[in-house]
């Protein structure tokens, strides 16, 4: 469904009306949404609607003073531009800037929607049964839709350069995570899925590169995961059941076994029985050997052994080079389309630019790849990436043989 709407008061300032084409959820992705640059993959800017509905502490406040307070990413005067001329709405309705609030009213946004780029990688197809595809997910693509990206996920990617939806993820892989990723091709798939993983009954089997030389054997890290939502990261505690002071957040188990080491860093398999947020990241830090290029989970004197450019969990404010600069990433020449080729918004606090403030810098993914899942009766394998080998092909092969 595509809701059409005149262009506001600014765009009629041109010499031509500008009509929008409003979208919704239920717009699917297209191939032509992509455009390629610099060895990423941006999204074409699109209008969309947002739609939130009045807090009890919302209540009582003007509306203008409502999103600049809550959402402040853009500044006070766009707001009220953004009131006046219907861009920000209440019930459906247009408002005067000195209307308040009710708790419950919908209030629906209208804005030129930027995605922030990822990685330019295509999202390989492992395999293609009628009820289960699997895929190589890319590291910094998201699995779905969440925060500012839509267009720019595993799902909304598949569906739009192979056709395939309805698509049901049956597990969860971080963002900037890569590997093996299993989506079902129908609801009561999914359900068999998730019923066995709910049960005990998958097996997960992760690799990493870590920091150091990681012991040899099987080390068990049995250690509870706290998660903080507000900082985006998790901290792991054994808990003192005979203490004052008992243990915060959720039981949290992984296996881990070493594979190679070149005496800086080893290559570790990552079993995790439990699956909390960042539970492996933060198990290995617990374990003193964090991934690699983990920024999040290194300590303070393992930072300069990371690898350079961006940190794998980069604030959405930093930058530190503009989208024209060079750039030392690989240039993915899949279209033939430019930067420029998108319209541009004159109430847009983003335009002209393709990207949203914030992402314009490098980004790598996270050295933690999914390499298998395994239930009753069936198994999915994902091929290793490039960086676990450490020039020692023995010892990913051997894999197979220690587990």
């Amino acid at each position: 469904m595509k809701r059409r709407r005149e262009a506001d008061n600014a765009a009629s300032d041109s010499n031509r009306s500008m009509e929008i084409v409003w979208q919704t959820p239920a717009n699917p992705p297209e191939k032509h949404d992509y455009i390629f640059r610099d060895g990423r993959r941006h999204v074409r800017p699109y209008y969309f609607e947002f739609i939130c509905h009045v807090k009890n502490r919302w209540a009582g406040k003007t509306i203008v003073d409502l999103f600049a307070e809550e959402f402040k990413g853009r500044p006070y005067e766009y707001y009220v531009s953004a009131v006046k001329c219907g861009r920000i709405q209440v019930d459906g309705e247009m408002v005067p800037v000195s209307y308040i609030v009710k708790s419950s009213q919908k209030i629906s946004h209208f804005l030129h929607r930027h995605e922030p780029p990822v990685m330019a990688m295509d999202v390989s197809i492992l395999q293609k049964e009628p009820d289960v595809l699997t895929i190589c997910k890319p590291p910094s693509v998201p699995v779905h839709p969440c925060g500012q990206y839509r267009k720019n996920t595993i799902v909304g990617i598949l569906q739009a350069e192979h056709g395939l939806a309805p698509l049901f993820p049956i597990h969860r892989l971080d963002r900037l995570v890569s590997g093996l990723l299993i989506l079902a091709r129908n609801a009561s798939k999914a359900d068999v899925f998730r019923q066995q993983i709910e049960g005990g009954k998958v097996k997960k089997l992760y690799v990493a590169r870590v920091i150091g030389v990681f012991p040899e054997g099987e080390q068990v890290v049995d250690a509870n995961i706290n998660y903080n939502a507000k900082a985006g990261k998790s901290t792991a505690e054994v808990g003192d059941s005979g203490g004052d002071m008992p243990s915060k957040g959720k039981t949290a188990c992984t296996k881990f076994t070493r594979i190679s080491t070149n005496g800086t860093h080893s290559i570790v398999s990552c079993e995790p029985v439990t699956g909390r947020t960042h539970q492996i990241r933060v198990h290995l830090q617990y374990a003193g050997h964090p991934i690699a290029n983990d920024i999040l989970y290194l300590s303070e004197h393992d930072t300069d052994r990371s690898t350079e450019g961006m940190g794998a969990d980069r604030a959405a404010g930093y930058s530190h080079q503009s989208l024209t600069s060079s750039s030392p990433e690989i240039f993915f020449d899949k279209t033939e389309n430019s930067i420029e080729d998108f319209s541009i918004d004159p109430m847009c606090t983003n335009c002209p630019n393709l990207t949203p403030k914030g992402y314009e810098g490098h980004e790598e993914g996270l050295w933690l790849h999914c390499v298998r899942y395994s239930g009753p009766g069936w198994i999915y394998e994902c091929p290793y990436p490039d960086w676990a080998s450490l020039n020692q092909k023995k010892g990913i092969s051997g894999i197979l043989k220690i587990l």
